[in-house]
């Protein structure tokens, strides 16, 4: 496989509508589903991978905020993510499951962050840089307020066994189905449910008080929308 630059791998930030970026793909196809531009990918199109990233880009930088309560960490773990996924490139994935394997990396990137951004270091030493890297930052108050919630949360979520914790952001923060973190997680769907109910159990015996404050949980998802 040819090298290529970060810049190759996820592009220019999106385009404004009505200014799409030219693509290789059938112009019958004008918005191929994920399994498409995954097999694209693994034949060496480095903008089919950019359409990936474009399309599940934040949703990958918002879970891994929810995981880590920074949104300055949280994006250069996404860059980790779509390298590491990069690097596997040639991993064959079964058919409508790419964005669950990409919940599954940032799990993984999460999980042992240290050696990731090592990792991430070392690789951008043989990659080129573009001159301006796509960013989700936003200046604004809310982040701030975002990463103080997110804090408070992350106090009582990481107080639980870290498989718990994992489960409870991927299906309860998310939304993914019992069968898509599975995916994520390569475990069986039976141990994902019974994960997610010690996690609940044990957030409510830490806080009892979790339980009937649906519109706090529901602010903490909120948060890591950006």
């Amino acid at each position: 496989m040819r090298s290529v630059g970060l810049a190759d791998l996820i592009g220019n930030p999106t385009p404004a509508v009505g200014h799409e970026r030219a693509m290789d793909f059938d112009d019958r196809a004008l918005d191929p589903d994920d399994s498409v531009l995954w097999s694209r990918a693994r034949s060496g199109d480095s903008r089919a991978f950019g359409v990936l990233f474009e399309r599940h880009g934040r949703t990958i930088y918002n879970y891994c905020f929810r995981r880590v309560g920074s949104w300055a960490v949280a994006e250069d773990l996404v860059s980790i993510v779509f390298l590491e996924a990069w690097r596997r490139v040639d991993k064959q994935l079964p058919s409508g499951k790419e964005l669950p394997w990409l919940f599954g990396i940032a799990t993984n990137v999460v999980r042992n962050r240290r050696r990731s951004e090592r990792r991430y270091a070392a690789a951008l030493k043989r990659v080129s840089q573009p001159s301006s890297e796509p960013s989700f930052a936003d200046d604004s108050d809310e982040r701030i307020d975002d990463e103080e919630l997110m804090g408070r949360a992350l106090a009582l979520l990481t107080r639980l066994p870290r498989r718990e914790q994992e489960v409870f952001a991927l299906c309860a923060w998310s939304e993914l189905s019992y069968e898509e973190a599975a995916v994520a997680l390569r475990i069986p769907v039976g141990t994902v449910r019974s994960r997610l109910s010690r996690a609940r159990a044990g957030l409510q015996e830490l806080d009892p008080g979790i339980g009937h404050e649906e519109d706090r949980m529901q602010l903490i998802k909120e948060a890591g929308d950006r």
